[in-house]
């Protein structure tokens, strides 16, 4: 059976920070965008190889679901702004328990910006010319009502958490379309289906990511689907700024993976339009 590819971009975690991430030179989002075709079988067996391209690999969620999708027998990509923590993710899958001599030509790491689109059309010739086609950190404004949200801190959600998922949307449904297969994984949000008070600019980029999500699936050819996938409340280095020491009493990202690339491993042309929740 052929490779399968997964297209990985993550966005933030459903909290209420008061610490605004900001889309940097080189930085890439993370929500959750792949392709595939297949999934697995009894007892996690793996029934074919996927690629997964995991935006915002470098920390929390993105981080994990990578070493778990690496531990699982796939192969990942990913992307993130700092080339040191990439660099550091490389060696712990090189490593690590399941790791072999190949390890270090299967996973491939790099670092582009979702911000940008021409940086965005760049990774995905990247990508292409390395790995063939392939699919979570975005950006959260301080806690504040929206006539009082800064219009820098306004644009810099948006930027990341919309027009992220968009430029990746834009360069690499048309390579999966060329497969004539995949699964497009968008990370939502809790606050993508319902609202908070003093975080408007993020509940507004996650009910449009909800959207766009539902407006793409009515375009994609057959053989193809996308969904929204609310990750749940985590506790990240996101969370812990937000909820300081109450946030040890959600799970860790760690502990999260696994459920998570059930799901993500399992998607199919059914789910077209869905928006699910781990």
């Amino acid at each position: 059976m052929k490779n399968q590819y997964f297209i990985v971009h993550q966005i933030t975690n459903t909290s209420s920070c008061k610490k605004t991430s900001r889309c940097g030179k080189s930085g890439m989002t993370a929500a959750l965008n792949a392709v595939m075709n297949g999934g697995l079988t009894g007892g996690g067996a793996v029934a074919a190889q996927k690629t997964v391209l995991i935006t915002g690999v470098s920390r929390g969620l993105g981080k994990a679901l990578a070493v778990e999708i690496a531990k699982r027998g796939h192969s990942v990509i990913g992307c993130s702004r700092s080339q040191e923590k990439l660099d550091s993710l490389q060696s712990e899958l090189c490593s690590g328990p399941s790791s072999s001599s190949s390890s270090s030509e299967k996973h491939l790491f790099l670092n582009a910006d979702v911000c940008s689109n021409s940086g965005v059309q760049e990774l995905a010739r990247v990508v292409m010319e390395k790995k063939g086609v392939p699919d979570i950190i975005g950006t959260i404004n301080k806690n504040n009502r929206l006539w009082e949200v800064p219009e820098e801190e306004f644009n810099a959600v948006i930027d990341t958490n919309l027009k992220g998922i968009a430029n990746m949307l834009r360069h690499f449904i048309p390579l999966m379309i060329e497969k004539k297969q995949g699964i497009l994984v968008n990370m939502s949000s809790g606050w993508g289906r319902s609202a908070a008070a003093q975080v408007a600019p993020y509940c507004a980029s996650k009910w449009a990511v909800e959207g766009l999500t539902k407006s793409v699936a009515k375009e994609l050819p057959a053989g193809m689907a996308i969904v929204a996938l609310n990750p749940g409340v985590i506790n990240t280095e996101m969370l812990q700024s937000c909820f300081g020491s109450s946030s040890g009493m959600y799970q860790a990202p760690d502990s999260w993976a696994p459920k998570a690339a059930d799901m993500i491993l399992n998607l199919t042309v059914a789910d077209n339009g869905a928006s699910l929740s781990v």
